[in-house]
């Protein structure tokens, strides 16, 4: 027996069956947006910052259950009597701890350095899979038209780390934009954020023309992405010659929060990335130290 279109009995009832089965996906997809995605309650987080600081101790050290450590409670055996002891490592952590979430489900089976970062960003070893922030921007798009969707701060120039923040097989225009921040003021985190030579309706003209003639180039290309995205990159950087000044300008803060976070490129990097999250970039992600690929 066969069915119309030389298609065989095995060919149709698995046809069917899929399509049945999306049917029934479609249905749970539908449920479990209503109900917050399987949460105990509606997702309420519109921006995400990363702090991601390679360097860090093993967390084996301070997070795994421990249940040796409630056997011999009190005791103290003799090989601990190191110069290097300290009583508490982390002496604020108990007053943070209702906000903080540990997971102990991560594993990897590869335990260098260099894909240890990959997996942390890319959730793969693979060079060649997009970031995580590259996947919210391709998802969920961006906020401020004003200022990059994501951004990227790291200080000094690390070069050879880019692919942690690379949109890979995805738009160019959906991968992390770097900022070095080792200097703060705004003109230095971000080249040529002031054209000396013309004004901003000058820019303005000379943008729409060499827009037209892209798109124009664009139609022989067959929807060329790549292009796309040097036209959409050139509009975000015409706009954010007013918008980043603003949003990079931490000297703009109040003294007082200034000493509240501190000094130091991460100290710096966080500040900013409040500032920028306020303004609605969607994903901020925080290096500490320039990228080295240390423990993680």
């Amino acid at each position: 027996m066969s069915f119309a279109g030389n298609i065989d009995r095995r060919a149709a009832i698995s046809a069917l069956g899929g399509g049945l089965g999306l049917m029934g996906l479609a249905d749970q997809i539908a449920l479990a947006t209503e109900q917050g995605a399987g949460c105990h309650h509606r997702p309420r987080a519109r921006r995400v910052i990363q702090l991601f600081m390679n360097g860090g101790p093993f967390q084996g050290d301070f997070f795994d259950p421990k249940p040796a450590l409630n056997k011999y409670q009190g005791q103290r055996p003799g090989e601990v009597e190191l110069r290097t002891e300290r009583s508490e490592l982390l002496p604020r952590l108990s007053h943070h701890a209702d906000d903080i979430c540990v997971l102990r489900s991560v594993y990897t089976d590869n335990p260098n350095h260099g894909p240890a970062l990959l997996l942390m960003n890319n959730g793969t070893i693979s060079p060649t899979v997009p970031s995580m922030g590259s996947w919210l921007m391709y998802g969920l798009g961006s906020v401020n038209q004003n200022l990059p969707g994501y951004v990227v701060l790291c200080p000094g120039r690390p070069v050879r780390f880019s692919i942690l923040w690379s949109s890979a097989f995805l738009p160019s225009q959906f991968q992390g934009s770097y900022v070095n921040h080792s200097t703060i003021t705004p003109e230095s985190m971000i080249p040529f954020l002031k054209n000396d030579k013309l004004s901003l309706q000058d820019q303005r003209d000379e943008l729409d023309l060499i827009g037209s003639l892209n798109r124009l180039h664009g139609l022989t290309r067959s929807n060329d992405k790549q292009l796309s995205a040097r036209i959409s990159a050139m509009e975000t950087a015409f706009r954010m010659q007013s918008a980043g000044h603003e949003a990079f300008d931490i000297s703009a803060e109040p003294t007082t929060i200034r000493e509240e976070y501190g000094s130091g490129h991460f100290a710096n990097g966080c500040l900013l990335a409040r500032r920028l999250v306020e303004r609605d970039v969607r994903f901020v992600q925080v290096y500490y130290g320039n990228g080295q690929p240390w423990d993680t």
